[in-house]
């Protein structure tokens, strides 16, 4: 049975956690959802065999390995928007009859269009709300999000799954575009740290206020 993306789902839950958390115990997945190591290995089990999720040996020290549980690629797809093979197959076209220039053009029109939709959702005046604001919204087209400061009021702003996974893996201007369209949105200098392209656990994105909004 393909998994239903019901959010409260047990299944579902495990598949967020290990987005979140990029990898789980049994006994930390018994704690999350509150149900029995029988139900817990009977959802990894079901989960495994639907390509979600694979078991991995973990060797630390003398002794035997113990198993943790991660997300597969299949599971990425489940939080991608349903357009990226449209998508795809239009921005390869306009790279072969445009060129590079033209399409990074669009794709800085496209960030700016983004950024006007989410406007209206993020729009406190202080930096710190405008951030949870942004994680909020993102949050609401399905993207799992995480905040947090870091000293000097400088803001961290981790996702753990991608909306264009597809798409991105294989034009990394989508990930500028991105990146982009937060800066317009926050108006604040963001950086791209880390990117789950290059097998990290998700998206770190680091915001440094305006020198004007620093203490």
């Amino acid at each position: 049975m393909a998994l239903q993306q019901d959010r409260s789902s047990p299944a579902w839950r495990i598949i967020e956690y290990l987005q979140r958390h990029s990898s789980a115990t049994i006994k930390e997945l018994e704690q999350v959802l509150g149900i029995s190591t029988t139900a817990v290995r009977q959802h990894l089990q079901a989960l495994q065999a639907e390509g979600y999720i694979d078991r991995r040996a973990v060797h630390s020290g003398v002794g035997r390995p113990h198993y943790v549980y991660v997300a597969t690629e299949a599971a990425q797809r489940l939080f991608a928007c349903h357009c990226d093979d449209l998508a795809l197959t239009l921005l390869e076209e306009m790279l072969a009859q445009e060129g590079p220039q033209k399409v990074a053009h669009l794709l800085q029109r496209v960030s700016t269009r983004l950024a006007a939709r989410y406007a209206s959702e993020v729009n406190a005046t202080d930096l710190r709300r405008r951030v949870e604001q942004m994680a909020q919204a993102l949050s609401a087209q399905g993207v799992l999000t995480e905040v947090r400061q870091e000293p000097g009021n400088t803001f961290v702003l981790r996702t753990y799954n991608c909306p264009y996974y597809d798409l991105a893996q294989g034009h990394r201007e989508i990930c500028e575009m991105d990146q982009a369209m937060m800066q317009q949105v926050l108006g604040s200098d963001v950086a791209l740290e880390r990117c789950m392209l290059d097998g990290e656990g998700g998206c770190t994105f680091v915001i440094v206020p305006e020198e004007a909004e620093a203490p």
